[in-house]
């Protein structure tokens, strides 16, 4: 699994057998979520729109998005709106202003009720086209009135006093008929460089802001809502579930293959013995309440091996065990019994032995099985036992596991003269040919021996 490519069917097998475990952490990320929920308050957002007549270049829109959320707008906004404990920070992180096409810059409020987003939108909205008005010198602050407008107010006044002194100049004199002349030459003038002064000016019809209508009342909360969340954490946790089986797989030591299995024990493999997967098969025994928290979980399902494959009937299964004990007798230097060390919690490897012992009647070699536990392994002293034989399941044990067994077997003084890999597969739906059930369990315990079939 280490070094296999992630594949969807891998993420399958996950899932269809740790479903249960993924769906408790689903619903923990979903409470997760919920609560989250709980801690941020509702938020309503609403938008109300400017328009900017006249014609605008893009970095001159951008400016005036710019002051639509500056802090000056926004504190008259909050001064008009009064709102008790809110003042003009509070404010400037729920505003937010853009531009848009056709010179419409956009204010968007936010605020915990919907009423109040679009209280919010609206005045912030009035607030920048009278603070725009009052920079381009359209309000009403005398002391604000810019010098090209003072100077439009000189000109009109100057063509006023022109007005009066052609009137004055009545007679038909040449010199009369010349300063009307002059007079109205000037007046001429003035009002050119009036038109002038107005086309060159960009601020010049530029400063009549509109506000768009008032915002709409927002029905719906802003993202994320209260169902986004709770979906979210549980995706979320899902995800992380699958993540950690995955990255838990590739950092495991645990050996897969019959040559790592072989070598970690010193010995040679002589085959593989396959029994029918039961219901729990292929579950360790419910022994304390992490145990029974585990298998209700379904935490206790080997996930990180192949699916079980169609064992065949019982004579296919009997076949592969005579061909185990034809290996064996090849590897066997001299008569005597023969030891089947089995690790203590495979259950798979277990029944295995209990095929193995039931196949080898008629010999005149007994057998016996001893569950041997790894974290600290213990086999019996030799008798007359002629080696030991070690079954046990791919994908359980380490490097440091199975050393550990074949050290204990050494310090016995039991030579290890093979390995037998069990497998659970499923039973063929055609007929068995004898009967299929596994040895007794009382059978295999600690000391049992057989000659012949043990039943």
């Amino acid at each position: 699994m280490s070094d296999d490519t992630i594949r969807l069917a891998t993420i399958g097998r996950i899932v269809r057998r740790r479903g249960r475990l993924l769906a408790a952490f689903a619903v923990v990320g979903a409470l997760v979520g919920y609560g989250t929920s709980l801690l941020l308050p509702p938020r309503y957002t609403t938008s109300a729109s400017v328009l900017l007549p006249g014609a605008w270049e893009q970095r001159e829109l951008l400016t005036q998005a710019e002051i639509a959320a500056s802090s000056v707008v926004v504190d008259r906004a909050a001064a008009a709106l009064d709102w008790s404990g809110t003042d003009g920070a509070d404010l400037r992180d729920r505003v937010t202003a853009r531009t848009a096409d056709g010179n419409i810059v956009t204010i968007s409020g936010t605020a915990d009720t919907p009423e109040r987003a679009q209280q919010l939108a609206d005045q912030v909205a009035r607030q920048f086209v009278s603070f725009a008005a009052r920079i381009a010198g359209d309000g009403t602050d005398p002391g604000a009135v810019a010098p090209p407008e003072a100077l439009r107010q000189l000109v009109v006044q100057t063509s006023r006093r022109i007005t009066e002194l052609a009137e004055d100049s009545t007679g038909q004199s040449v010199e009369s008929v010349q300063t009307r002349t002059e007079l109205a030459k000037l007046r001429t003038a003035l009002q050119e460089a009036v038109r002038a002064l107005d086309e060159a000016d960009p601020a010049a019809g530029e400063t009549d802001m509109v506000v768009m209508g008032p915002a709409v009342r927002p029905t719906g909360e802003t993202p994320p809502t209260r169902l986004q969340l709770v979906a979210g954490g549980a995706l979320l946790f899902f995800l992380l579930a699958v993540v950690g089986h995955l990255t838990a797989a590739r950092m495991s030591r645990r050996l897969r293959t019959e040559a790592e299995i072989a070598a970690a024990l010193g010995s040679a493999s002589l085959g593989t013995v396959d029994v029918p997967a039961g219901p729990d098969g292929d579950r360790p025994a419910v022994t304390g309440r992490r145990a029974r928290i585990r298998r209700l979980l379904g935490a206790d399902v080997r996930w990180d091996v192949p699916p079980p494959q169609a064992s065949g009937d019982e004579a296919d299964r009997r076949v592969r065990c005579r061909r185990v004990h034809a290996r064996l007798r090849e590897r066997l230097r001299g008569p005597g019994d023969l030891l089947v060390v089995v690790p203590e919690g495979d259950g798979t490897a277990l029944r295995a032995a209990g095929l193995l012992l039931a196949e080898a009647g008629g010999e005149d070699r007994r057998l016996r099985t001893v569950e041997v536990p790894v974290s600290g392994p213990l086999v019996p002293d030799r008798d007359d036992e002629s080696g030991a034989l070690v079954v046990l399941s791919a994908g359980l044990w380490t490097a440091e596991d199975l050393a550990g067994v074949a050290g204990a077997c050494a310090d016995a003084g039991h030579e290890v003269v093979g390995v037998v890999l069990a497998g659970a597969g499923w039973a063929s739906p055609a007929g068995a040919a004898g009967p299929t059930g596994p040895v007794p369990a009382s059978a295999l315990a600690a000391g049992g021996e057989t000659r012949g079939v043990s039943r």
